[in-house]
């Protein structure tokens, strides 16, 4: 699998900031882009913590879209359930405006969630439907429901980072930072290609500009 131009960049941008952090002894230090929109604020103290935080969020989430995968495997529950994304959405909109959060902005990203969750869940039943003996058996299928229970609480602590991150997400540097944090938690977390590729697909409306 292929990582997209969308990702490339993602990870490009990550890249150069993490050189500029190793370089500054660890502060947050970020190239000014050749062109910056005279609306874009600078990043205030601590977005990067704050950013690094929503894309562990996001990395946690998409771990759970291994389990899923395997509960609805060989059963007539389809990747797609446009029921359930609706109530997810419905949930956390709900969720940030109760914080006095964007629940605009809380259900772009939540959005991006469900679709990487879903990126990795399609490309789990390709490798299984190709090699069957990778695939789990009808004894090793997780209980869908308890997968759920913790997909809904990572999603009130990523409702939570959201609320609390309003200004790093909106500054110039966003996107950059949040490169690096994506950096970050692929090597913490050991991440393969699929789920890489699957968290620059989370993370791709985190920054508001």
């Amino acid at each position: 699998m292929r990582i997209g131009s969308s990702a490339g960049r993602l990870f490009t941008a990550g890249a150069v900031c993490a050189a500029l952090l190793a370089g500054s002894g660890g502060a947050v230090a970020v190239a000014a882009p050749a062109q910056r929109s005279a609306a874009a604020p600078a990043a205030p103290a601590g977005s990067y913590a704050r950013l690094h935080t929503l894309a562990d969020l996001a990395a946690r989430r998409l771990a759970t879209a291994d389990l899923v995968a395997a509960a609805k495997y060989g059963t007539d529950s389809p990747v797609d359930d446009p029921a359930r994304e609706q109530q997810v959405l419905d949930d956390v909109a709900r969720q940030a405006r109760e914080l006095g959060a964007d629940p605009g902005a809380t259900v772009r990203i939540f959005r991006d969630q469900i679709e990487a969750n879903k990126v990795v869940q399609r490309a789990l039943h390709r490798r299984w439907d190709a090699d069957p003996s990778q695939a789990p058996g009808p004894g090793e299928r997780p209980d869908l429901a308890e997968v759920r229970k913790e997909i809904n609480r990572v999603n009130g602590e990523l409702v939570r980072g959201i609320a609390d991150s309003p200004a790093a997400r909106a500054a110039a540097s966003c996107r950059g930072l949040v490169g690096v944090g994506a950096l970050q938690v692929r090597q913490d977390r050991k991440l393969d290609l699929l789920h890489t590729v699957a968290l620059e697909r989370a993370l791709r409306s985190v920054c508001a500009a």
